[in-house]
């Protein structure tokens, strides 16, 4: 395994980033046990969570992730120190007025939830999930900056920033010697590029900001399974992708199918390791409900994209306008 310096710092990390959004959703605790067991097995050492995981489903308080990956370490009997261990706060934990955003009030309560449901003395990686416009930057950097300091987190990263959201924040803790962000969790992939690559990517270069991407797959429509003239999948996700399936990405898809031929790879092995080429990424996150779909993911690891199939995926899906037409 090709581990990875996260950004700046002397933390490594695998390629790949196993992403638990699933648990208790769309997988059950056996059924992600044996997932998570399976992505340790494979070299896989940095798993991504977040307290809210999957509140949105009828009847799930949140926390249900935290508490599949804690009890998972606890009966794998995995070594604290073997993983990288990263989660988020900001979302709704419950009805009262301080039960969500980042506030220090509620970043201190929301941690000690987390490492209770994790079952751990520390977070290697403490995420702000998504900005809160209610609380101040200064105060949610000073909170952070208290549980490094307490050893309650190792380091500290955002998530859905804009650029100039993230270098304030960049600012405030150089400012008042703070703690800073090291990691950005962005919306990326090869159908949704211009988020990230308009402003984020070169403020993520510039200060070496860890990049882990999210829905690096673009919720499964870069894998293949969404075909022109063809029927949709029967299933809900399918439906929020109709909004994908136009001329340019379906034409892109049957572009990928070549690529992977000439690999001897899957569509979204291609996906994967279009973002793999780029060095400003770290380790897109994937989240994988099966052993054979972990398998996939890992495949694309093997893959080296020449410079020509890079730039050939890189124009089918350019988002810049040309400044002299």
């Amino acid at each position: 395994m090709d581990y990875r310096k996260l950004g700046r710092t002397g933390l490594k990390v695998s390629p790949l980033c196993m992403g638990t959004m699933q648990f208790g959703w769309s997988l059950n605790e056996a059924d992600s046990h044996r997932v998570l067991s399976a992505t340790f097995e494979a070299g896989i050492n940095f798993f991504d969570t977040a307290d809210i995981y999957s509140r949105w489903v009828e009847g799930n308080p949140g926390g249900v992730s935290e508490t599949f990956i804690g009890n998972w370490m606890k009966q794998a009997k995995i070594p604290r120190d073997q993983i990288v261990l990263a989660t988020k706060v900001r979302g709704t934990m419950g009805k009262g007025a301080n039960d969500h955003g980042l506030s220090r009030v509620h970043i201190v309560n929301a941690v000690e939830a987390s490492l209770r449901r994790l079952q751990t003395d520390y977070i290697d990686l403490y995420q702000a999930h998504w900005t809160d416009d209610d609380t101040p930057i200064e105060e949610t950097l000073r909170a952070f900056d208290d549980l490094v300091q307490q050893g309650k987190a190792r380091y500290v990263g955002a998530s859905n920033y804009s650029a100039w959201e993230l270098m304030q924040a960049l600012w405030v803790s150089d400012k008042y010697n703070l703690v800073r962000f090291d990691s950005l969790q962005p919306h990326y992939n090869l159908i949704h590029r211009d988020e990230f690559e308009r402003e984020l990517r070169a403020v993520c270069k510039t200060y070496q900001i860890a990049v882990i991407p999210y829905s690096p797959l673009a919720g499964g429509f870069l894998t293949g399974k969404y075909r022109k003239n063809a029927p949709l999948p029967a299933s809900q996700r399918a439906e929020g992708r109709k909004r994908d399936m136009t001329e340019k990405n379906l034409a892109l898809i049957a572009d990928m199918e070549i690529v992977a031929r000439r690999h001897n790879a899957t569509v979204s092995q291609i996906a994967l390791a279009w973002m793999l080429a780029d060095p400003v990424i770290t380790s897109p996150i994937i989240g994988a409900t099966s052993i054979e779909q972990l398998n996939e993911n890992l495949g694309a690891l093997r893959i080296n994209l020449g410079q020509g199939e890079v730039d050939s995926l890189n124009n089918m899906t350019a988002w810049k306008i040309d400044e002299d037409e």
